[in-house]
């Protein structure tokens, strides 16, 4: 399906595409500002270098100022100027000339795709290193090699952003997406544009129910330390949160569910994306790939999926120079930033409810329940009611509760507004 996109989508990814950016330093902070330009609710918060989180540690700013591979005739064969890809992630600096042997265990290319600079990179151990094409690779000859890499480690900060859309609800949403990575269009960029548009959206989305919290940041360590500074407030109120990755190509959709793949989140993910494109790719948690890993870790348990066309890992330019304005185009962002609005429009038009009580309320008190119990069991409104009320727990949409127990979505409405007022349920 082809959608007039939004030229703004495709004006913003390439303009964040060429930025050089790692876990910390100034090429995050420029894409953050790009961003705050056209979210400006989005708020910065700063954790220094050094700041432990759990076994993790807050990483030090990296900054490149050159990086250059000359062969030995003098001919410049990876230039960082040329593309950020070419230089190893963290590399340390280095001024020497090596042999070739010596040089290769410092030479990384990806045989899959000959052309392409694969993306590497080394957070926790200081080393260094250069990416090329594995065609370029096999091309290089025996003699003396010059390597000059200057760059800077900072005891500095790691930024994170937010920003926060007050609804009637105390219940939130989370969109959450990453700015990590180096060139890469569809793995990086794809993400940060399609949550600005849909950011942008929700600013305006009139009578919001829900809360809605945009948070960008580091994979992985980013997510890491966001949950631990608001593990208790997103314990509390968050329904549904979606990670953002991947979403900009043309190739189809697909979808991370949480590590129960019943919560929320993945019922609503499921019917929009069946309603968008019935082939969808469902993936359990065991394929997970990006930062559901840490919203769905041991202790945190939140419900998050992740919403992607192509997904991470799922198609053959991932983590290479190859991943760029071919693989992702306006349409493909369009068709990416439609999905997520899908989602939202689905959660706020449902009415979802949980209950008030803990365990199973004495319903005859409510007039809900017979008096005298015989042989044959309940009516058939009695039971729906009964079973409204179990699967009222705040995962299930009324069409998710009709689905479950088989009955129509009328019988499910008016058993609904039987417990609700009674008070023994309450929408999100």
């Amino acid at each position: 399906m082809t959608f007039n996109a939004e030229p703004s989508m495709m004006d913003l990814a390439r303009q964040l595409y060429p930025i050089q950016r790692s876990l910390a330093g100034p090429g995050n902070r420029e894409s953050l500002r790009i961003l705050s330009e056209h979210i400006p609710e989005l708020r910065l918060t700063e954790v220094a270098t050094g700041t432990k989180i759990g076994e993790w540690t807050v990483p030090s700013e990296w900054a490149v100022r050159a990086a250059r591979l000359t062969d030995p005739s003098g001919r410049v064969i990876a230039d960082v100027a040329d593309n950020n890809l070419h230089l190893v992630g963290y590399s340390t600096s280095v001024d020497k000339h090596l042999s070739l042997d010596e040089l290769r265990p410092h030479l990384h290319s990806f045989p899959e795709l000959p052309e392409a600079v694969p993306y590497v990179t080394s957070y926790y151990r200081k080393t260094w290193g250069f990416c090329l094409s594995d065609k370029a690779v096999a091309n290089l000859k025996p003699g003396q090699y010059h390597v000059l890499i200057d760059t800077e480690f900072v005891e500095g900060s790691m930024t994170i952003a937010e920003a926060v859309y007050k609804g009637n609800s105390e219940k939130e949403v989370l969109i959450s997406t990453y700015i990590c990575h180096p060139q890469m269009m569809n793995n990086e960029i794809s993400g940060p544009v399609v949550a600005t548009q849909t950011a942008k959206w929700v600013s305006q989305l009139q009578n919001r129910h829900f809360t809605y919290r945009f948070v960008i940041a580091p994979e992985t360590i980013g997510s890491i330390t966001y949950i631990s500074q608001n593990l208790e407030q997103l314990k509390q109120n968050l329904v549904a949160g979606y990670v953002l990755t991947c979403i900009g190509d043309e190739r189809g959709y697909s979808y991370v569910e949480s590590i129960s793949g019943i919560t929320l989140a993945d019922r609503i993910a499921r019917r929009s994306l069946h309603h968008i494109d019935p082939d969808f790719n469902n993936r359990s948690f065991l394929e997970r790939g990006s930062d559901e890993r840490q919203y769905n870790s041991p202790g945190v348990a939140l419900p998050v999926g992740t919403l992607s066309r192509s997904g991470v890992g799922n198609y053959p330019e991932y983590h290479t120079s190859h991943d760029d304005h071919r693989v992702v185009t306006a349409d493909g962002l369009e068709g990416g930033y439609r999905a997520v609005r899908s989602c939202i429009e689905r959660l706020e038009q449902s009415n979802i409810y949980s209950s008030d009580s803990v365990g199973e309320p004495f319903l005859s008190a409510y007039g809900l329940y017979p008096t005298i119990s015989r042989r044959g069991g309940l009516d058939i409104d009695t039971k729906n009611l009964v079973d409204v009320f179990a699967y009222s727990d705040g995962s299930r949409t009324m069409e998710d509760i009709a689905d479950d127990l088989s009955i129509s979505i009328e019988s499910v409405d008016a058993a609904t507004k039987l417990l609700e007022n009674a008070r023994l349920i309450s929408r999100l």
